[in-house]
């Protein structure tokens, strides 16, 4: 297999089993594959998950704060960890520059005390170029999302990123059904359940490592209105559960599922922000959800709330503060407290590094 590119004005060097070899430079990419920065694939992750009962987690960020505070609640919880980057992440941020911060989680998490296993995973890859290119700079696993499309062109999109990354070890999840909402990139008005009786031909036929299903979970913050003392709509476990009744054991993924927490939103209000009457997925449900065959848990908006209060009530309570450190420290903190719950009292991967 081959392990490493260098590129320069003359020559191609590649390293294969440790052999140096020379060939003429025909402009190749540099590709970093994703052992090298000390990353794992999610196959061993979602077996023992599934096996355990419990769900990973899968945090989005997209900067160094968000990062930290990430890191710092798994190795307090010796929990494992998916770092998602969306598309639009991945843009902001920097594909160089993420190489390095995921590698820097791994040093991080050894410094802390706990090496636990982490994933660097893209979030709702649009594309096969984009997987590919997630691929070639050190992402060890990727999503295609081809929800979007008819159920054979989906088939057709997603086994051809499936060819590709299983080359070097990478591993893919797939999506049926369509969830509403916005979030990044990501736009539905309306949102379609997952069928059942489509997701054993899907797996076969496209060789997906996870698939994402839609039962009631839904992009962003803006999830379900609700009225006061009212609960939000409940998850179609009865899709689940017929999920699962045909393809056992094999990896399910729920997207869309922060909470909403109402004290964080009250918080935002409370020092200046607006957001309207809403709610997420109930921490009761997800927890059901994570005890089954669901493995992965994404969980973004949640995280975003807590930033914004924490940041709005630093500046609130400080008009005069004008040192990022002094409003992100704080968020940060605010982040890792949130995320330790989530591992602690819904996903249950506490002590699974």
């Amino acid at each position: 297999m081959l392990h490493k590119i260098i590129n320069n004005s003359h020559l191609l060097r590649i390293y294969k089993n440790n052999h140096l070899t020379l060939y003429p430079n025909f402009n190749l990419k540099i590709m970093i594959h994703y052992k090298e920065l000390g990353l794992v694939n999610s196959r061993d992750l979602f077996s023992k998950a599934v096996k355990g009962g419990y769900a990973i987690p899968a945090f989005n960020f997209n900067n160094l704060e968000q990062l930290q505070a990430i890191i710092m609640a798994c190795v307090e919880t010796k929990s494992p960890v998916i770092l998602q980057v969306s598309k639009g992440a991945r843009k902001y941020a920097n594909s160089t520059l993420l190489q390095y911060l995921a590698k820097g989680a791994v040093e991080y998490s050894k410094e802390l005390g706990c090496a636990i296993p982490i994933v660097l995973h893209l979030d709702h890859g649009d594309s096969f170029e984009t997987c590919k290119s997630c691929i070639e700079t050190g992402f060890s696993s990727v999503m295609i999302d081809g929800s979007h499309l008819s159920f054979e062109e989906n088939i057709k999109e997603t086994k051809k990123v499936v060819d590709f990354a299983h080359q070097f070890d990478v591993t893919v999840e797939g999506e049926l059904g369509v969830l509403a909402g916005i979030e990044d990139e990501i736009s539905h008005e309306h949102s379609s359940y997952t069928q059942p009786a489509e997701v054993e031909e899907f797996v076969k036929r496209t060789g997906v490592d996870s698939l994402a299903i839609s039962i009631g979970t839904s992009h962003g913050a803006f999830k379900f209105k609700v009225r006061p003392g009212e609960l939000p709509p409940p998850l179609r476990f009865d899709i689940l559960e017929e999920v699962e009744r045909r393809i056992p054991g094999f990896p399910i993924v729920l997207h869309g599922a922060s909470s909403v927490p109402q004290e964080i939103v009250a918080e935002i209000n409370k020092y200046g922000g607006k957001m309207e009457n809403t709610c997420g997925v109930s921490e009761e449900q997800l927890r059901r959800a994570a005890s089954s065959a669901v493995c992965k848990i994404n969980i973004d908006s949640d995280g975003r709330l807590a930033v914004t209060a924490a940041v709005r009530k630093v500046l609130f309570e400080k008009p005069s503060e004008f040192d990022p450190r002094n409003y992100l420290g704080p968020a940060r903190d605010a982040l890792k407290v949130l995320y330790m719950h989530k591992i602690e009292k819904v996903l249950g991967s506490l002590n699974r590094a």
